[in-house]
């Protein structure tokens, strides 16, 4: 074994610190309310180390706000907060005493938004916005290219709003179908005076870096267990709270959000009923786990939106959540769970009719 006594700027107990501090987000297993089952409690120890994953990634590597770095915090594999089977999300760390440029192609997705916000999932469990844009409103080249200024000096032309304590952009694409729409490219630059090259790393910057991580998992982690434990107070029915719950915990405010939690036994199925709005620009239902990750959409049928779902005849939404396809409604595979939790979005509706659950036995 190495000796490190005489190291004199050892650092070896900031990693151990580190470790530490990240080992205490295993509380959230242990809660009260958290499934005890063995299938359960894995996928909750794959959500710790994919949160783990991605705090490093944003922090650690796509850290620095004066070279900010685009990056997705979730994809097909890391899963936080019931993320959205049909949506690309991109992330970037800014900061509100900064201005940033960002350009790129529009693309055929059709719905496109970005928002600034002020992230503070390590501290209190919000990610409050701080400025909205959505690409309806954005002005675009001939050629479908497009800039915006971000900043939180008002400039004209494309401009999207930060504020003293935004730390957090988040660029939020929703498709009806991934295979054939084309995504936005977006770029991400720091405009103004700053230093022409990232500062050398040092020990106080990779330490608070990493204590950052830990915080932020434990955090995120507590947050979204928190939320499935208020769903669970109304179990098989879509949870009735203020929808700003949901905006400071970072959605988008032109996005209606009907969350659930249900809890069937071996046989049963949950069953949701709605007439859509006359004017909703998109809707989509996903089935998640306890720990509010969205389940394995590459490779089963666990979510449904607007473009592919059968309408009834008189233009109503039936959706069956059931481990094989009863026959009848849209089929959704519960893909193994007995309980977890679900979302329903309304997107840009003129209305948003919360739809009627119940519990069939097949």
């Amino acid at each position: 074994m190495a000796d490190t006594a005489g190291k004199q700027n050892g650092l070896s107990h900031v990693w151990r610190d580190f470790c530490a501090q990240l080992a205490e987000a295993g509380d959230v297993l242990d809660r009260p309310d958290a499934p005890d089952t063995a299938f359960d409690q894995a996928e909750g120890l794959r959500y710790l180390s994919r949160l783990t994953r991605t705090a490093l990634n944003m922090l650690v590597d796509s850290g620095d706000p004066d070279f900010p770095r685009i990056f997705q915090l979730t994809d097909d594999k890391i899963k936080i907060g019931a993320d959205n089977p049909d949506n690309i999300y991109q992330q970037a760390v800014v900061r509100g005493d900064r201005e940033y440029r960002i350009w790129g192609t529009r693309g055929t997705v059709p719905y496109l938004s970005i928002g600034t916000k002020a992230n503070r999932y390590a501290i209190d469990g919000t990610m409050t916005s701080t400025g909205e844009i959505e690409f309806a409103d954005v002005a675009l080249a001939p050629d479908g290219t497009f800039e915006i200024i971000v900043s939180a000096k008002q400039h004209p032309g494309n401009w999207l709003p930060m504020a003293e304590d935004t730390t957090f952009l988040i660029i939020r694409q929703t498709f009806d179908n991934k295979k054939t729409q084309i995504p936005a490219e977006m770029h991400i630059e720091r405009i103004g005076q700053g230093p022409a090259v990232p500062a050398l790393l040092t020990a106080d910057a990779i330490t608070q870096q990493l204590q950052g991580s830990a915080a932020w998992v434990r955090g995120t982690a507590n947050t979204f267990a928190d939320w499935s434990e208020w769903f669970k107070s109304q179990p098989n029915r879509i949870y009735d709270a203020d929808q700003t719950v949901f905006y400071r915990g970072g959605g988008d405010p032109k996005i209606w959000y009907g969350h659930i939690y249900y809890d069937l036994a071996p046989g049963e199925a949950l069953v949701l009923e709605v007439m859509p709005p006359k004017n909703c620009r998109m809707w989509n239902f996903q089935i998640d786990n306890w720990w509010m990750e969205s389940l394995d959409h590459v490779h089963q049928k666990v979510w449904i939106n607007n473009s592919q779902a059968t309408y009834e005849a008189d233009g109503s939404i039936v959706l069956v959540c059931a481990d094989a396809d009863p026959g009848f409604g849209n089929w959704i595979d519960l893909a193994g769970h007995r309980q977890g939790t679900g979302l329903w979005r309304w997107i840009e509706a003129d209305d948003h009719p919360v739809p009627q659950c119940r519990i069939v036995k097949l």
